[in-house]
């Protein structure tokens, strides 16, 4: 196991399938060929379980190659566990998404499957980069498939959308790249591990820390540069929506945990109150923002920013947390509570966009509206969807709940009044959530198109049916997640511990 590349054929088995699908003109072929590849992509990601040893913190299944050794830039790669969570969840909801989309697109198909193999491969590179040059050319890339995706197989006002997302995220990946230029320059190395170790002065942390926090805050989305994440899930397919909000987003978590924390830990501390207060607002302001939204996947989409908040809020409240108490330890639930959150709307968000789909392929509107009653011809749909919004309500039993918790504990042990902010949320979610759901399922069927609706085939079935498994899976059972990550949440609250100025 140790001799195979089993990384660099998680980033290149997608990419090269997708490539090759590219030749494929028969619709039918190219779909099976996708399912074909997105499988042996995620049966290949379940080897890291079984090759991993849980209690070793250091990275694991490395590979280092010479990529342009003129500026000391390699292809190196590694993972632990918090890595290994979400390249799990990237190539499982990859082979949920090509399902789900199966007959919902029936132009350019071939390319329509290759743009979603190709951006599972360069998302799996992210996550497994610890060269921050070769993360930044993998984060870059993942812009181009997103944006056919969108601005192709989108909605009406798709181009509009997909520059949006585009212009939004470029900006802050060039920050970024400057940031890492310096870093370079400072100490002759892209190594994220070499990174860690400079001593960078009070003024060149806080330069280094907007420049990361802006490039990731845009991917997560923070408050207040979220506002491309509604247009693009109005207008990029259901399967584009999926990814978007089970993955993508989760790069800019990601990002503050393997960029900002390590690199920069006293901007970071000095600096945590900033996104702090920005999380507050996206848990509480956006939140409300989606009670008034008339709109399926826009409602969701701010539902989204405002779960995502917790993300950030758990991880810099880590930081507090460090600070007060004088050890790692205090800041493991935050951290900790901010993963479990990541991989939780992964499958509730893409759920519930996977809903949302399933209602468009019958009916071709996300009017809330247009619905009403859906239940009386719909009732196995209905059951799935009653989960799934539970889960977003944050209801005990499901994922939903368990990252919310521990985050809301973590604010607790710093002020009571932070901890009241954020399990706001909790209220103002089962607010919008059980409106939608009572205005869409509940009452007596509201037209004749309603009233002609069938229930879910097989394949719905099974694609609804795994994210149920994984909400409650999670929901009920946390440990194995949890216990996956421990040791590299433990190394990464010891780093932060262990800056001088804290």
């Amino acid at each position: 196991m140790s001799n195979w590349p089993l990384l660099s054929v998680l980033i290149w088995l997608p990419i090269l399938g997708g490539a090759l699908i590219l030749a494929i003109r028969d619709a039918q072929t190219a779909r099976w060929a996708s399912l074909g590849v997105a499988v042996l992509t995620f049966v290949a990601s379940l080897s890291l379980l079984s090759g991993y040893d849980v209690g070793n913190d250091a990275l694991q299944f490395v590979e280092t190659r010479a990529w342009i050794p003129a500026y000391k830039i390699g292809y190196n790669l590694g993972v632990d566990g918090i890595a290994i969570a979400l390249i799990l969840l990237t190539t499982l909801v990859s082979v949920l998404a090509l399902i789900g989309a199966w007959s919902a697109i029936d132009k350019r198909v071939n390319q329509y499957v290759a743009a979603f193999l190709i951006l599972e491969g360069v998302t799996v590179g992210i996550f497994v980069a610890t060269d921050a040059m070769l993360f930044y050319v993998f984060f870059e890339a993942m812009l181009i498939p997103m944006f056919l995706i969108i601005g192709v197989w989108g909605g009406p006002r798709r181009i509009y959308a997909a520059l949006k997302f585009f212009l939004y995220t470029f900006l802050g990946s060039v920050l970024m790249l400057v940031a890492l230029i310096y870093l370079y320059l400072k100490g002759g190395s892209f190594q994220l591990a070499d990174l860690y170790q400079l001593q960078l002065s009070g003024k060149e942390q806080t330069w280094i820390f907007f420049a990361f926090l802006i490039a990731f805050a845009v991917k997560v989305p923070m408050f207040p540069v979220h506002t491309w994440l509604p247009d693009a899930h109005v207008e990029a397919p259901t399967a584009g929506s999926v990814i978007l909000a089970a993955i993508a987003l989760k790069i800019g978590g990601y990002g503050f945990l393997r960029f900002n924390l390590p690199i920069v830990p006293d901007a970071s501390q000095e600096w945590a109150w900033l996104v702090i207060t920005l999380s507050l607002i996206a848990v509480i302001y956006v939140g409300l923002v989606a009670l008034v939204q008339d709109d399926m996947k826009k409602l969701i989409a701010y539902s989204s920013i405002a779960h995502m908040g917790f993300v950030t809020l758990g991880t810099f409240i880590a930081l507090w947390l460090v600070r007060d108490a004088g050890n790692p330890d205090a800041a493991r639930l935050g951290l900790q509570g901010a993963m479990v959150q990541m991989i939780s709307h992964g499958f509730v968000s893409g759920a519930m966009f996977s809903c949302v789909g399933v209602l468009y392929d019958r009916m071709h509107s996300r009017r809330i509206a247009d619905y009403g009653g859906v239940v009386n011809v719909m009732p196995w749909f209905a059951t799935f969807a009653m989960l799934f919004f539970m889960a977003n309500a944050g209801l005990p039993g499901t994922s939903g709940f368990v990252g919310e918790f521990m985050i809301i504990m973590a604010s607790f042990q710093r002020n009571p009044w932070l901890a009241l902010g954020a399990a706001s949320t909790l209220v103002i979610t089962a607010a919008y959530t059980l409106w939608l759901y009572k205005r869409v399922f509940f009452g007596e069927v509201a037209n004749a198109h309603v009233a002609e609706l069938k229930d879910i085939n097989g394949r719905e079935w099974l694609v609804l049916g795994v994210f149920a498994v994984g909400t409650l899976a999670l929901g009920l059972y946390p440990k194995p997640l949890t216990d996956l990550m421990e040791p590299s949440i433990a190394k990464l609250a010891m780093q932060i511990a262990s800056s001088k100025l804290l």
